[in-house]
């Protein structure tokens, strides 16, 4: 064991002792010993992958959330937290610092039954980080929440990391070798060893040798006693922005998030998206930054236009609504079928089949309604719960279906299960005919870039052409957005460039350790 990190593996030590359901974990909070304490609810580490009963649906690793320069900096990234709730469900955490301590609560569940006003409180200081995670590497267990808190020979560092590592075994097993101590399973604590067994001089210099090292998807927010940092890898799979809320009688707040529609609730003005391999640091004397890498193309993840992302929000510099509303229209030119009306499965096809029913000229009608409320009481692993999900969830409004020809628009089709009780509930509703378009390629290839992902022998259109797929869902027709149709959908002008791997199965990274990457398991 390493001198460094000794009291953070002391630190885990503790923890793994209490860390059962429903519990929060304190770390360096005043006036708490550093362990877990009862949330005092339900056990909530098993209920919240059932919070959406879409099995047939990628999902999103996490979000991230920093803040420099508030009076109550947590609750902040609290309400940045809220709005990126969509992209983890599983744990979330915050670590606060006010120049001498460094505080870290986190704990499984939704950030608002996680967070409440007294935990809030526990939490001083004018800068945080926050996260809200659904688990790709590691399990999903409380210790491996983030972020992730060390104290280590550069002093203590908390991380907040969004995406996945593809050569994080090679690099575990170097730093095991030298004498590291993993607190968790977490590909995302590489990082913080990386910078404590560093040899550069200064904790800049430390953390762009570590990132340098690294190979895959992050976007990062770190934090010490008295700076926060921000980090994109070279390639920028993942979306990270920086704005700044003005205050007149004062130094101005900086805030970093995943996704542009945090700011809004904060109130921040968007500045501009972190650089593919720049890091940014943030400090009382204002905001500097500096690139670790460069000269490497960018791969950005062209999926958070198609669904992870809210529509509200600007990822790689372009507003996600627009991207959605050009692929319903593109869609409509490509693969254009006589029918009455045009209805999105809710709520990710519904911007595309705007754009759909205003280029083919179809009234729009919200022929399927969402209970946004179901499932939280169910417990996952119940196969007859899964089976019966989907008619949990979404209601056909009969009166708009019936003896109609519906084309029903979605943003994918990952193992199909979901899509063919869509389309048998839409038939048993009344339609003549169920014509179903989809808003991006035929998903073909796992993603090892911080998205749980089926294994491709899980993949239906992996396995089966257009047609059989069609078939097994049991629709009058199907059609896919075209790989050059999303692109161009999703075109800005700017020479951005998308990682399509998921649909081609060409990486962009040199090489992807399949045996060290798993992806995490999905359930149908």
């Amino acid at each position: 064991m390493t001198q460094g990190l000794s009291r953070g593996v002391a630190a885990a030590r503790r923890a793994r002792s209490t860390d059962g359901m429903g519990r929060l974990l304190f770390q360096g909070v005043p006036d708490v010993a550093d362990q877990s304490a009862s949330l005092g609810s339900q056990s909530l580490s098993t209920v919240h992958r059932s919070l959406s009963t879409d099995a047939d649906k990628l999902r999103e690793e996490c979000g991230v959330v920093a803040v420099h320069g508030h009076p109550d900096a947590a609750r902040q990234v609290y309400l940045g937290l809220y709005a990126l709730q969509h992209r983890g469900q599983e744990s979330a955490g915050i670590a606060s610092a006010d120049g001498q301590h460094l505080a870290n609560i986190k704990g499984m569940g939704l950030v608002s039954e996680i967070f409440t006003d007294d935990v809030l409180q526990k939490l001083p200081g004018t800068m945080a980080i926050g996260h809200t995670r659904y688990s790709t590497t590691g399990d999903s267990a409380l210790l491996n929440a983030q972020p992730i808190r060390v104290d280590s020979t550069k002093g203590l560092i908390a991380i907040a990391h969004n995406g996945n590592l593809v050569n994080l075994g090679n690099v575990r097993a170097r730093l095991e070798r030298d004498g590291a101590y993993f607190q968790t399973t977490s590909d995302s604590e590489i990082i913080v060893q990386l910078i404590a067994h560093s040899n550069q001089h200064t904790l800049v210099d430390c953390i762009a040798d570590s990132l340098s090292q690294v190979e895959g998807a992050f976007s990062i927010v770190m934090m010490t006693r008295d700076r926060i940092f921000a980090a994109r890898d070279p390639r920028g799979f993942r979306p990270l922005s920086m704005g700044r809320i003005r205050n007149a009688d004062g130094p101005d707040t900086i805030v970093f998030a995943s996704e542009t529609c945090a700011f809004d609730l904060l109130r921040a003005e968007y500045e501009r998206d972190v650089l593919p391999g720049e890091l940014v640091m943030v400090t009382d004397d204002g905001v500097t930054s500096r690139q670790f890498a460069s000269g490497v193309p960018q791969s950005s993840c062209v999926f958070e236009h198609v669904y992870f992302a809210r529509p509200d929000s600007r990822i790689f510099g372009r507003w996600v609504q627009e991207s959605r509303d050009q692929m319903g229209r593109q869609l409509a030119r490509e693969s254009g079928v006589d029918a009455d009306v045009v209805v999105p499965v809710p709520d990710s096809g519904v911007t595309a089949a705007l754009g759909y029913a205003e280029e083919a000229k179809i009234p729009f009608r919200l022929g399927l309604i969402r209970n946004h409320y179901v499932g939280r009481t169910f417990i996952e692993p119940e196969q007859r719960v899964r089976d019966f999900g989907v008619r949990l969830k979404l209601n056909p409004v009969r009166n708009l279906l019936e003896g109609k020809r519906v084309i029903l628009i979605d943003d994918s089709i990952i193992r199909g299960t979901t899509s063919r009780k869509i389309v048998r509930m839409v038939r048993g509703a009344g339609a003549k005919e169920v014509h179903l378009r989809i808003s991006c390629p035929p998903t073909i290839s796992p993603c090892f870039y911080g998205v749980d992902t089926p294994s491709k022998r899980d993949l239906i259109a992996a396995n089966n052409s257009v047609e059989e797929i069609r078939r097994y869902i049991e629709a009058d027709s199907l059609a896919y957005l075209s790989l050059d149709g999303l692109l161009k959908s999703c075109d800005n002008g700017d020479g951005n460039k998308y990682c399509t791997a998921c649909y081609t199965g060409n990486y962009p990274t040199q090489w992807v350790d399949v045996d060290e990457i798993l992806p995490a398991a999905a359930s149908v």
